[in-house]
């Protein structure tokens, strides 16, 4: 079946709006004991986390449209990578962030957070694993993105590398505070809208109808 190319601009634009307002929407009290159940009854933990499952989606859609827009020419493998691999890693997270949208918000509306609880919650050893291993996912897919827009001689590289840096320090920026969360949101943002615009350019255009199998 012959479909037009996704339009990636607006998906990673998109995506890296709410990927920024993931962590500055965000309520932070949970840091502490005492913020617990005042953090997750707020209606800002769900729409939160749900943004950022949004955002993960949308980044699909444009490395989608990454890999539509190379077509057959150089980057094209790294780009097809790419977007299978982020759809693995999106996989591999979205049952945790529900996990914490959900099981979190409904322990903190009926007011009976068990610190026990959400640790074994968040850190049980299955679910920190599939967790950890879909970031790793996210930063691998995010660095072949990267490689794709080097090869393609299409592209401005800058896009490409701050794209990857972004999500390479997914999984790194979890240890660390609010404030540096959030500048890492600003961050990923920041790759997701550049390359995002870059596949704007109408040299990058495609120019046929991409088959998709």
């Amino acid at each position: 079946m012959a479909i037009r190319s996704v339009p990636a601009t607006p998906a990673l634009v998109a995506a890296g709006a709410l990927l920024a307002l993931y962590p500055l929407v965000r309520p932070w009290g949970d840091a502490s004991a005492d913020g617990e159940r005042a953090a997750f009854a707020s209606i800002a933990w769900p729409l939160a986390h749900l943004s950022a499952v949004a955002g993960f989606a949308l980044v699909a859609v444009g490395l989608l449209g990454l890999r539509d827009a190379l077509g057959g020419g150089p980057g094209a493998r790294a780009a097809r990578g790419a977007l299978g691999t982020w759809w693995a890693g999106t996989a591999l997270v979205l049952p945790y962030y529900g996990a914490e949208t959900f099981a979190l918000h409904t322990m903190g509306t009926r007011g009976t957070v068990d610190p026990a609880l959400v640790e074994a919650i968040r850190m049980g050893p299955i679910q920190v694993s599939v967790f950890g291993v879909g970031l790793v996912a996210f930063a691998v897919a995010g660095v072949l993105a990267a490689v794709a827009v080097a090869r393609s001689g299409l592209l401005p590289r800058w896009g490409g590398t701050l794209f990857a840096a972004g999500f390479a320090l997914y999984l790194p920026q979890f240890f660390a505070g609010p404030e540096l969360r959030i500048a890492h949101g600003l961050l990923v943002a920041i790759g997701c809208i550049l390359l995002g615009m870059a596949l704007a350019r109408p040299a990058v255009q495609p120019t046929r109808d991409a088959t998709y199998v």
